[in-house]
């Protein structure tokens, strides 16, 4: 699995139109992604996931109006549930053989963070319908994870935490060992480090994107909050405690830098 900064052709979204997920909110958050498709368009591939010809026409609409050129955006009648596809979207990994790289893509399951959500039906066939698209291969592990549950370096490293992976509202019948095994298997990791807890009140029960992340294969900037008074305080101080004692896959310790914790909105 290549890590978040290896160069890459593209970027896969999935437009939003679930207005719950958004209460009272909705209606600014179409723009919002259309932004984003404005800031990578120059740069990049942009893959969107719609619903179907209908939203197709609106998405072009709205694209057209924060000025992104119509022919540089590649869409696809891939109906979703909802608009987060960095966790229910595929993970792409790559090998060389013989000289040349070759592409797959990994289908992890995907349970709207442990049944908080339904229906996700349409966003767990996702991974599947992006490598029909493509034509590439599919490794189906039969493990439920979300894409922001993982953070790897790149050389062999992976940061996760107990309180995501670990949920039995998750893979109940895996245990810590079973995991492991498969992170190894189908992203290519020789070592998983482990923090514990995320921040209070993530529903996401806890995702490694939240809280600490690699920023090259050495470094991970690590959210911390110094106010002993707050809900966060121990479980931040505990996953520092612990990455400042971790090593990468070649036994080298990790440099650590401390992120403060933003008050709450």
């Amino acid at each position: 699995m290549p890590p978040e900064w290896a160069p890459h052709r593209g970027t896969w979204l999935s437009w939003p139109h679930r207005e719950s997920s958004w209460p009272g909110n909705f209606d600014a958050i179409p723009s919002v992604f259309g932004a984003v498709v404005q800031a990578l368009a120059p740069h990049e591939e942009v893959h969107i996931n719609v619903i179907g010809p209908e939203m197709e026409a609106e998405v072009r609409h709205i694209l057209a109006e924060c000025g992104v050129p119509a022919g540089s955006i590649h869409f696809y009648h891939h109906p979703t549930n909802d608009a987060w596809c960095r966790d229910h979207g595929p993970i792409f990994v790559q090998r060389v053989h013989d000289g040349r790289v070759e592409e797959a893509l990994v289908d992890w399951g995907y349970n709207s963070w442990g049944n908080k959500y339904p229906p996700f039906d349409l966003d767990d066939a996702i991974p599947a319908r992006i490598g029909e698209a493509f034509g590439i291969q599919v490794f189906q592990p039969g493990v439920v994870l979300e894409g922001g549950s993982i953070d790897v370096n790149g050389d062999g490293t992976l940061l996760t935490t107990e309180a995501c992976l670990l949920n039995p509202n998750r893979n109940p019948d895996l245990s810590r060992e079973e995991i492991e095994r498969h992170l190894r298997e189908y992203l290519g990791v020789v070592k998983i480090l482990w923090l514990g807890d995320g921040i209070v009140g993530d529903d996401t029960d806890g995702h490694i994107d939240d809280i600490a992340r690699f920023v090259n294969p050495m470094t991970v900037v690590a959210t911390v909050e110094d106010d002993p008074r707050d809900e966060n305080f121990e479980a931040l101080q505990e996953n520092l405690r612990r990455l400042e004692g971790m090593t990468d896959q070649d036994g080298r310790p990790l440099r650590v830098v401390p992120l403060p914790m933003p008050p709450p909105v």
